[in-house]
Parts: structure tokens; sequence; C-alpha cells
């Protein structure tokens, strides 16, 4: 095609510009003598603009933006001399301006906006008089703007935005007498406005925000009396706006000057720029009352007051503003109640009052707002039902009325807005159950309901619902099943955490879905396998249902899971090899089932794991030695398994562990001494109840941040490391039943009794004090020989005395039986006999013989009682 143009040499005009031209500009253009214009602009040309259209003297206007062009200018463009219109933007052209652009004296514009231009503006630039319109926006241009630039005094368009010029904003712009737009926005000049650039009388659109400007507002409307636009935005300039800003009958129709740091009450100057249709003081700290008479500003279409600390009620008055359409005023501080009157407001399509602190009811006059598109009321103190008639607002794609107060079912009628797209009525006080008719909602890719107290089952309707992504039912009190959602084929979130849902899991859900949480309900059955088809999953949480079965092998195809919770189940089986496939996974948590056998080893090549919970199942065998792996883990669980052997020294790899909880084992053998190398660890260090013996390792004191440390039921001996001391954030300890001695460390003594029982030889608070354990010890040897004294000599005193007694009893026995049988005494004195010893001999007989025995016999138990206790 290129080919057949060079013989045409007379050709003065050529456009081919939006077309779908492609490849390099062809160097024989430069054949084309005559051109005077030159339009190439918006194809899909590439390469780099060649030397040879430096031969087009003739040529007037240039226009070949909007390419693929790259590579330098070439410096050749110089000698297009009668050049007026030169348009390079929206390529992809790289180096500095080249200054032979100076050169094109008759230049009225110069467009090399949208590349990749980087250095200075030539000061030769600033030598073409006739220049009118001068844009080099977005390039990576740098440095300050010369006060020659004063010198293009018919220079009516400035655009230099989006660069990094810095330094001040030179005076000199304000000799541009001529200067209709300025555009700085995006740079890095700082200092203050210059008020001189008030002289600018033709100016109309002003940007210059986005730089680091300080200082007052110093541009006024009354000055200059055409601006349309003026905008300041996202600069550090302070004070208020000044009382002449604005003039009767201006012009003006748009001020932004969101994110600044303006302060003071709403500036009531504003409300004379009676023609402005944007106001924007976002972001800034005006506070005070809205004012009564903000309805003077009669076409305003967009007020955006947010993002400031405003207080009292919305003004009624506010419903006589006809023509507004956008209304942001989140991020205050007001109070009160929405005002009916904002019912009058036809053409409002946005209505922002988020995070403030208003109260009352939504009144049913908002649902008269029939162009709203978006209702954001999050975050306030809203009571009542949500309006009965809400399905009046058939544009409305955005109801987000979470965290109030609101109470009540959700109305029937919701269900008429088709075009809804996001509906988030979470944190409220909502009840009843779900109406069929949102069933409708075509156009719903988002809803969440989540703590409220809706009820019942999920409506069949929901199944059509298409566009729906992201669902969270979470912590309400649904029931029935689950598989009204299993046709929602663009679901990629879904959560119905902590509700009564009961029945298996679907094997059939969407192939989207990334986030699946159904923990807390009533689900039974197996986890279906079909969920390892589930290839973009990352977050799976089954926890805290009634599961059982074993865990299928297909589940550990979802290479992309980064949390992985079936914790507090019924599920068996082993924990399978295939672990290793997760290489994503950050969060393991299969507690509190009934899995058993030995934790495999490619779980530790999860090497991004954070937390890893296994306890509360039968797990044996041995902690794999290569636990130290999984160096980025912050908790590791292994607590209440049958898990024996060492603890693997190669922990101390984990540095970042912050929990570490081993209890209720069959540990065995020494506690290592590299726990002491885990400095981060904080929560807790729990080994308790197992078979750990040795001694406590003294690098324990380096775990300066640990708050609780349980070595307790286990057969630890030697005395309590004294490097224990350094750990002053301790406020939990416990050493009990172990065979630890010495004496407790003083730093200790505030911990109870319990913290250190059962160790038979330690001492010291809060148990006895060393000395007095001793001191009760001699103490105690020393009453036991006392006794034994005691004893014998008593029981000697005894004897002697029993001795004594029975002597004399058998000496008076001896003479009573010597004057009878001497026959001494009259017949009185025989029957008086007689009845003292009885009429039997015999008797007499067998008492003799028998006191003589007791006596001798209780001699001789005393005699042996004697020995006895001498021995």
């Amino acid at each position: 095609m290129w080919s057949e143009l060079w013989h045409i040499t007379s050709l003065e005009v050529l456009d081919l510009s939006s077309n779908s031209l492609s490849g390099s500009i062809p160097s024989e253009f430069g054949q084309l003598f005559n051109l005077r214009i030159l339009f190439l602009h918006s194809n899909n040309l590439s390469g780099k603009l060649p030397a040879e259209i430096g031969l087009l003297k003739n040529l007037q206007a240039l226009k070949i933006g909007n390419n693929m062009l790259s590579g330098d200018i070439t410096p050749f463009i110089g000698n297009l001399t009668n050049l007026s219109v030169l348009g390079l933007g929206y390529c992809e052209f790289n180096g500095s301006i080249p200054v032979e652009i100076g050169t094109l004296k008759h230049l009225i514009s110069l467009d090399l906006q949208q590349n990749k231009l980087s250095g200075s503006i030539p000061d030769s630039i600033f030598g073409i008089e006739e220049l009118e319109n001068l844009v080099v926006s977005n390039n990576m241009l740098d440095g300050n703007i010369p006060s020659s630039l004063a010198s293009l005094r018919s220079l009516k368009v400035l655009n230099l935005a989006n660069n990094s010029f810095s330094g001040s904003i030179p005076v000199a712009l304000s000799d541009l007498t001529n200067l209709m737009y300025l555009n700085l926005l995006g740079n890095r000049f700082n200092g203050e406005i210059p008020s001189e650039i008030n002289k600018l009388v033709l100016l109309e659109n002003v940007d210059l925000s986005r730089n680091n400007l300080s200082g007052a507002v110093s541009l006024l409307n009354s000055q200059l009396k055409n601006l349309k636009t003026l905008v300041l935005s996202d600069n550090a300039l302070t004070g208020n706006i000044p009382d002449s800003f604005c003039f009767e009958n201006s012009n003006l129709q748009q001020i932004f000057l969101a994110r600044n740091k303006l302060s003071g009450r709403f500036p009531m100057e504003l409300l004379n720029c009676s023609s402005l249709q944007q106001l924007d003081l976002s972001g800034n700290g005006f506070e005070g009352v809205l004012p009564l008479t903000l309805d003077d500003l009669n076409y305003l279409t967009d007020l955006l007051l947010n993002s400031n600390s405003f207080t009292g009620s919305i003004p009624p008055q506010i419903g006589n503003m006809s023509s507004l359409e956008e209304l942001y005023l989140f991020d205050n501080k007001l109070t009160g109640a929405i005002p009916k009157e904002i019912g009058k407001l036809q053409k409002l399509s946005i209505i922002f009052l988020y995070d403030n602190q208003m109260s009352g009811s939504i009144p049913n006059e908002l649902t008269n707002c029939t162009s709203l598109t978006e209702i954001d009321f999050y975050g306030n103190h809203f009571i009542g039902p949500i309006p009965k008639d809400i399905g009046s607002l058939k544009n409305l794609a955005v109801l987000h009325l979470r965290q109030n107060f609101l109470w009540g079912p959700i109305p029937e009628s919701l269900g008429y807005c088709k075009s809804l797209k996001l509906l988030a009525l979470a944190d409220n006080n909502l009840s009843g159950s779900l109406p069929s008719s949102l069933g409708q909602l075509s156009e719903l890719s988002t809803i969440t309901l989540y703590n409220n107290s809706l009820e019942g089952p999920l409506p069949l309707s929901f199944s059509i619902l298409k566009s729906l992504k992201i669902i969270n039912f979470s912590n309400n009190k649904f029931n029935g099943t689950i598989f009204p959602l299993t046709g929602l084929v663009s679901l990629t979130a879904l959560d119905l955490t902590n509700n009564s849902f009961s029945g298996p899991i679907p094997s059939r859900l969407s192939r989207n879905l990334r986030r699946l949480r159904l923990a807390h309900n009533e689900l039974t059955g197996d986890v279906p396998s079909e969920l390892g088809e589930l290839t973009e999953l990352n977050f799976l949480d089954l926890s805290h249902n009634n599961l059982t079965g074993v865990l299928s092998a297909q589940l550990f195809n979802c290479s992309k899971l980064e949390h992985f919770l079936v914790n507090d189940n019924k599920l068996t089986g082993t924990i399978t090899p295939l672990i290793g496939n997760l290489q994503e996974l950050g969060e393991l948590d299969l507690s509190s089932n009934n899995l058993y056998g030995e934790i495999p080893a490619e779980l530790v090549t999860c090497h991004r794991l954070l937390k890893l919970s296994l306890h509360n199942n039968n797990l044996s065998g041995k902690i794999p030695q290569d636990i130290g792996n999984l160096t980025f883990l912050y908790v590791l669980n292994l607590q209440r398994n049958n898990l024996s052997g060492p603890i693997p020294s190669t922990i101390q790899k984990c540095s970042k562990l912050y929990e570490l909880r081993l209890s209720e084992n069959l540990l065995t053998s020494d506690i290592p001494q590299e726990l002491g190398e885990l400095h981060e660890l904080q929560v807790i260090l729990d080994l308790s109840k197992n078979g750990l013996s040795g001694e406590i390792p003294s690098s324990i004191g380096d775990l300066m941040k640990l708050e609780r440390l349980d070595l307790s039921s286990n057969h630890l001996s030697g005395e309590i490391p004294s490097s224990l001391e350094k750990l002053t954030s301790m406020h939990i300890l416990n050493l009990s039943y172990n065979h630890l001695q010495g004496s407790i460390p003083q730093c200790f003594s505030g911990f109870p009794l319990s913290s250190f029982k059962d160790n038979d030889e330690l001492c010291g608070s809060p148990l006895l004090s060393c000395s007095s354990r001793q001191e009760t010890s001699r103490l105690s040897k020393a009453a036991v020989i006392g006794i034994i004294v005691a004893i014998v000599f008593t029981s000697m005193v005894i004897c002697l005395i029993m001795m004594y007694i029975m002597l004399r009893m058998w000496s008076n026995w001896r003479n009573v039986s010597v004057s009878i049988s001497d026959g001494g005494g009259n017949e009185h004195d025989r029957d008086e006999v007689r009845w003292v010893h009885g009429n039997d001999k015999k008797v007499g007989q067998y008492w003799k013989v028998d006191s003589v025995a007791l006596v001798r016999s209780k001699a001789s138990r005393c005699v042996f009682q004697l020995k006895e206790d001498s021995e």
C-alpha cells in the first residue's frame, strides 16, 4: 500500500488517522516534499520516528500520536520550520525533549503528553513566542519551571500534569495573560500559591492538585471572573476559604478542595457561588453544623463534605436542593435522624451517610427518591425496620445498611429492586426468614446478612441467582440443608458459619469457590471428595460439625489451599502423605478428631505453614525430625496424643514460634537445650504430662517474652535454673509433680503453692523456707529419741510400782497364813478368816498360786518391755 504513495509527489494532505495501520513509518515519507498536513495518529504503528521526516520542509501539521512509536524523538524534526501543529502524544517515546523543537518558531500547538520522556523542558521551547498550547503531561519530566516561561505570551493552555516538576510555582506565570487552562497536578511543587495568578483574568480552569502546596487558598473567584473549575485537592493548604472568594453572578461551577488541612466552620462564602454545580470539601478539618441555607446552591449536583468533623443533624432544607444527584456526608460526627424532606430529591442517585452517629428510623420517604442507585448508611445507630416500600427503588444497585440496630424482617418488596448488585444487611437485629422474592434479584453479586437473628431454611429460589459471587449468612439461626446453593455457578465465597444447617455437604458446588466456610453447624456425613475439584479454593473451614469418615485423597488436589480447618468433627483414618501437595498451606487444623497413625514426614514440606494444630487425636510415633523446616510457624499444638520419643532439637529453627503445646503425650528424654533459641515464644510453652527427664535447661531463661510455662507432671530433676529469673513477662508457672530440689528463686515467690507441689526436695517461698525445713528435720529426729526415752522410762516406773504392790500383797497374805496355822484366836476369828478365804482350802490355794503367778508374769512383762524399748 505504501509503495503507491511515493509516486504522488504533489501530495499536500495525507490523513490516514484512526485506522488499523501497523508496522513502522516508512522512511520514504521523506520523498513527499509537498506535504503540508500528515495525520497518522490513532493507529498501531510502531518503531522509531524516521529521521527522513525532517525532509518535509513544507509540513505545517504533523500528528502521529496514539500509536506505539518508541525511541528518541528525532532531532531532525527541528528542520520542519513551517510546522504549527506537532502531535506526538500517547506513544512510548523516551529520552529527552529535543532542543531542536525550539527552532520551530511558528509552532502553535506542541503535544508530547503520555510518553516516557525525561529530563527538563529545554529553554529553547520558551522562545517559541507563537506557542498557544504546551502539553507535556504524563511523562517523567523534572526540574524547576524557569521564569523564562513568561516569554510565552501567546500561551492559552499549559499542561504539565503528572510529572516530577519541583520547586515553587513561578510568579512569572502571572505574565501569561492569555492563559485559559493551567494544569500542574501530580507534581512536586511546594510553597504557597502565588497570589499574582489572580491577574490571569482569562483563566477558566486551574488544577494544582496533588502537589505539596501549603499556606492559604489565595486564588479568588472575585478576581478570576471567568473561572469555572478550581481544583486544589491533595495538598497541605490551611485556614478557611477567604471572605472575598466569590462574587455575585459567579461562573464558578466546580470547586475541589479535598484532602487538605483546611479548618473552621463551613465556609459560608461559598454560598455566594450560586452557579456552583460540584463542591468537594472532603478530607479536611471542617467542623460545626451544616448551614440551614445550604439550599442557596440551587444548581448543586454533587456535594462532598465527607471525612470532616461536622456535627449536628442534616438540615431539612436539603430537600430544596432539587438538582442534587450525589450526597456524600460519611465519616463525620452527624447526629439526629434523616430528614423526611430528603424524599423530595428526585434526581438523587447516591447517598452515603456511613460512619456517623445518626439515629432514628430510615424514613419511608427515602423510597420516593426513585433515581437512587446507591445507599450506604453503614455504622450508624438507625433503628426500626427497613422501609417496607424499598422495592420502589427500581434502579438501586447498592443497599448497605450494615452495623446499625435495625429490626424486623427483610421486606418482601426488596425483590423488586431488580438492579441490586450488593445487599449488605449484616450486624443488625433482623429476624424472620428470607423472602423468596430475593430469588428475583438476577443481578445480585454480593449478599451479606451475618450477625442477625434470621432463621428458617434457605429459599429454593436462591438456586437461580446465577450472578451471586459472595454469600455470608454466618452467625444467624438458619436451618435445613444448603442444597439451594448448589446451582450458583459464579459463587466465589460462601460463609454459613454458626447456624444450624444439617444434612450432608453437597458434592456439587461452584468450581469458582475460593472460600468455603461451613463451621459450627450440624452437618453430617463424609467430606465430599468432589471438593477436590475446587482448584481455586484457598480457604476451607468445615470445623465443629458432625462429619465422619476418612478425608479423601482428592481433597489434596486443592493446591491453592491456604487454610484447611476440619477440627472438632468425628473424622478417622491417618493423615495422608498427600498433605505435602498443599504447598500454599498457612493454617492446618485437624484437631479434636479420631485420627491415628504417625505424623507424615511430608507435612514438614509445607514451608508456608503458620499454624499447625493436631491436638486431641490418637496420633502416635515421633514428632518429625525435620519439624524445623517449618520456619514460618507461629503456633504448634500437638498436645493430647500418644506421641513418643524426644522433642527434636531441630525445633529451634522454628524461630517465629510464639505458642508451643506438646503436653499430654508420651515424650521422653531431656528437654532440648535448643528450645532456648525460640526467642519469640510468648503465649505458652507447655510440655506437661509427659515422661521428660533430666534438668530444666538454663536456656529456657532466654525466652524473655514467655508468659506461661508448664513443665508439670514429668520426671524432671535438679534445681530450678536461676536463669528463669529473667522471665519477667511470665504470669503462669507450673513445675509441680516432678523431682526438683533446692531453693525456689526468690522472684517466683508470688506464684501459688500449686506451681511447685509434689517436689519433695524443693524449698523456699511459697513452700517452707529452706532454713525452716532443715530445722524441722533436726527437731523431728530429737523428738523421736525423746519419745522413745519417755516411753522406756514410763514403762520402767509402772513396772516397779506394780512389783512393789504385788510384793506388799504377798507379804500380807503370808502373815495371815501364819496366824491361821498357829491356831491362834477364838472361834469368831476362825469364822472371819473363813469368810475372807472361803471354806474350801483349794480356793485359798488357787488364789495364792494365781497371785504369785500374776506377780511373776507382770514382772517378766516389765522386764521384756524394758528390753524391747531399749532396743
